[in-house]
């Protein structure tokens, strides 16, 4: 009999794992696929919203501590672009956004000038997140700057085009430049408990991206109940995700707290049966300041530090960024300023 899971154990049983920050994350190289780590995964509604209600309750981030959580939270996001109206010119201003996140005179302010706290290193976004057509264009923008090209694929946001030709997308973006391919699984899988198709697909596009990195989304909208999103997150670690990652954005309910619990908590008990570290991506509706500090908090109590970081830990937004830099100004200036005074490009 299988050793019961991290999702079986109640919130005070959990303890964030105790991980060096400077530890280097390892690809996830996968498993063989074994239905035994997750066909006995309960997932416990009640203590999940329970935990999820503590979370803005027990840790209290203000003034000076609260800045530099948001200017960690911008080192995480992945900026994103995904509208049928982009133009090349839309994407070149993203990438501009990218480089420099937060204006220069609130940086001054804040006393750090153009580098991240405590680090010394250029303030910049975790990546830039587009389709596949404007991946060449988002490379040239950014080059020389370190920040990696994230790439959606697969039939994204449906993922209902033929598997070969979303292996070909794949490729095409990686050939382009993509460091990052965000890749949706095919719902029908999971919603028919057909784990070992969705290994086999999930397998086959790590393949497809070579050194790229992998986020598989699981569109946790469409697969609806916990225990399917316990069940395949930990199936897309096995063929070797380097993230998972929530939502399309596109979903009628795409990131919340309480899938985002399930998937952390999935996260953690592959850790503790591999040794392999898989980063985290919540994706759609995290658009507010005081959202993205309640999934820091929730990274941090459930996985630890080593998850705040933006190997481990990206932030799928596109208006979050112009809010973080609104409550930048306030703590610098005690005043909120207009949106327009942020431009997101």
């Amino acid at each position: 009999m299988s050793e019961p899971s991290v999702l079986d154990r109640p919130a005070s049983n959990v303890l964030p794992l105790r991980l060096d920050t400077d530890q280097p994350v390892v690809r996830n190289p996968g498993v063989p696929f074994d239905p035994s780590w997750f066909d006995n995964l309960r997932v416990n509604l009640s203590a999940v919203e329970r935990r999820v209600a503590t979370l803005g309750t027990r840790r209290s981030v203000k003034k000076d501590a609260q800045a530099a959580w948001l200017l960690k939270a911008v080192t995480c996001i992945d900026l994103t672009t995904l509208n049928g109206d982009d133009t090349a010119g839309r994407v070149r201003r993203l990438c501009a956004k990218a480089r420099q996140p937060v204006r220069a005179d609130l940086l001054d302010a804040l006393g750090i000038g153009s580098a991240t706290p405590l680090e010394g290193k250029p303030l910049h976004t975790g990546a830039v997140c587009v389709y596949h057509r404007f991946v060449a264009t988002a490379v040239d923008a950014l080059a020389g700057t370190g920040i990696p090209v994230a790439a959606v694929s697969t039939g994204f946001p449906a993922g209902l085009i033929p598997h070969d030709f979303k292996l070909k997308e794949i490729a095409a973006s990686v050939a382009d430049g993509a460091h990052e391919i965000d890749i949706v699984v095919t719902r029908e899988h999971v919603l028919t408990g057909n784990w070992q198709a969705l290994y086999n697909e999930v397998r086959d596009f790590r393949k497809a991206c070579g050194d790229a990195h992998l986020k598989a989304i699981l569109a946790t909208g469409d697969i609806q109940t916990l225990s399917n999103i316990a069940r395949a997150s930990m199936v897309c670690m096995m063929a070797g995700a380097d993230f998972i990652k929530t939502s399309t954005g596109k979903e009628g309910v795409n990131a919340t707290l309480d899938v985002s619990l399930v998937m952390v908590r999935a996260i953690r008990d592959y850790h503790e049966r591999t040794g392999w570290l898989v980063g985290f991506k919540p994706a759609g509706g995290v658009s507010t300041a005081k959202t993205v500090l309640n999934y820091q908090i929730l990274m941090k109590e459930e996985l630890g530090r080593r998850w705040l970081e933006p190997d481990l830990f990206r932030i799928g937004a596109s208006s979050l960024l112009a809010d973080i830099e609104r409550q930048l100004e306030h703590h610098s200036s005690g005043r909120y300023s207009a949106f327009h005074r942020h431009p997101l490009a």
